[in-house]
């Protein structure tokens, strides 16, 4: 689970060096993509010396890409703080973090569909699968969900579908707002609030009945249930 930790001054201005380089960068990635030439100029435009990229991002590209996600995951944490959560149900929750999530990248669309293509790559599958599990824990601890027993697994296997087809649906929507990207996202978050509930209802219902008709009186309840 995550653990908040403490921040020094240094590592908070190591912090806003890294945010500053990499928001000077993405412009660039949008038309160059992850490339050297895309640094360079990100750099430029940000007063950064050469030398400074890679003191700020010894893992080049991978490491850059890794330090998008936290941004976005800061982005999400300080949106949802101006919020009153308490007056929200935690499906509201939810939506809203993975919408602030995705409207923190509104000027930077270009770039993170570029970003997908990079992480598609096979050499780059497992930092994209753990990029994504840290994006789906961070809106579960971050909407105030302290489980710890196996539903913890559960609800972000099912959120890491609900924001990865979100994120390609928004990706090419063009509708005024966005609106057809939220109520997407709303519908998502419906399903999956619904599995849990739903499960729970036939496992009680097949739990009463004798051994040999569980299976069939169980998927029975099942279908009543959708």
């Amino acid at each position: 689970m995550t653990k908040k930790q403490t921040t020094t001054p240094d590592q908070t201005a190591r912090t806003a060096a890294r945010d500053r380089l990499l928001l000077a960068v993405l412009p660039h990635v949008a038309f160059d993509g992850w490339t050297g030439s895309a640094l360079a100029a990100g750099a430029t435009d940000a007063g950064v010396p050469p030398v400074e990229i890679e003191r700020l991002f010894p893992g080049g590209v991978a490491e850059l890409i890794a330090h998008l996600g936290d941004w976005i995951d800061r982005q999400m944490a300080a949106g949802l703080a101006t919020r009153d959560l308490a007056e929200l149900r935690l499906r509201e929750r939810v939506a809203l973090a993975v919408r602030l999530r995705l409207e923190a990248l509104g000027p930077h669309r270009e770039a993170l569909r570029r970003t997908l293509s990079w992480l598609a790559l096979p050499q780059n599958v497992p930092l994209a699968a753990g990029r994504l599990y840290r994006a789906v824990d961070a809106v579960w601890c971050a909407v105030g969900d302290r489980s710890v027993d196996f539903s913890f697994y559960t609800k972000r296997a099912l959120l890491a579908g609900v924001v990865s087809a979100t994120t390609l649906y928004w990706l090419q929507d063009e509708s005024e707002d966005c609106a057809a990207t939220w109520g997407f996202l709303d519908r998502r978050i419906a399903d999956v609030m619904r599995i849990p509930a739903l499960k729970g209802r036939v496992e009680r219902f097949a739990h009463r009945l004798p051994d040999p008709l569980r299976p069939l009186r169980g998927l029975r309840e099942l279908r009543r249930a959708r």
